[in-house]
């Protein structure tokens, strides 16, 4: 079973905020392929589909952001699940907004929900799809107003092309295609 992991908050506050774009993708992903989820027992909600023969389960962490890691590890336990069989969508300031990029492990980069999956799995092995967000100053207080900001109407347009690709992305992953394929194809 191939398991990909959405990383963002949970509540309507949150709702189509930067930092939400990992749901947001699975979200699109989850319904260009049908697939409805529901609450599970793991600290998520999950939707279990079935593409090409080979069984998917998309996760969405209910543990907010910096706890994503608590959700990774109760499913990949509960599944007996490999760390090898994960993709993480993950959004990333330091890339420009629209841009997708293929990552196979490293450090979190600052990214707390990284450093969560990181820690509860002691690896840094784990294959992340990765979305430009752009980065406003560098001031904290900018920073996080900034992430759990809303896009604009201009930015909009550049994310759902952003969401388009990355269900193509995903696709091509669960379909068996190696990391520099898909690096290659995708990385901008």
């Amino acid at each position: 079973m191939k398991f990909i992991f959405g990383l963002g908050n949970i509540g309507s506050e949150y709702d189509q905020t930067r930092h939400n774009i990992g749901f947001m993708a699975l979200d699109a992903f989850a319904q260009a392929n049908n697939a409805k989820f529901s609450p599970s027992k793991q600290f998520a909600t999950t939707a279990k589909i079935n593409i090409a023969g080979e069984p998917v389960m998309l996760v969405k962490p209910t543990t907010y952001m910096n706890d994503s890691g608590k959700a990774v590890r109760a499913i990949l336990d509960y599944y007996q699940g490999d760390i090898a069989d994960i993709l993480v969508l993950v959004d990333d300031m330091d890339m420009s907004l629209g841009k997708l990029r293929f990552r196979a492990k490293g450090s979190a980069g600052g990214h707390n929900g990284l450093k969560s999956i990181i820690a509860h799995t002691s690896s840094q092995s784990f294959l992340r799809l990765k979305f430009g967000l752009g980065h406003p100053d560098h001031e904290q207080r900018v920073v996080i107003n900034y992430v759990l900001g809303h896009f604009s109407k201009v930015e909009t347009q550049v994310v759902d092309d952003m969401l388009d690709r990355s269900t193509q992305a995903i696709s091509d992953w669960i379909a068996g295609a190696a990391t520099t394929e898909l690096s290659n194809k995708y990385n901008g």
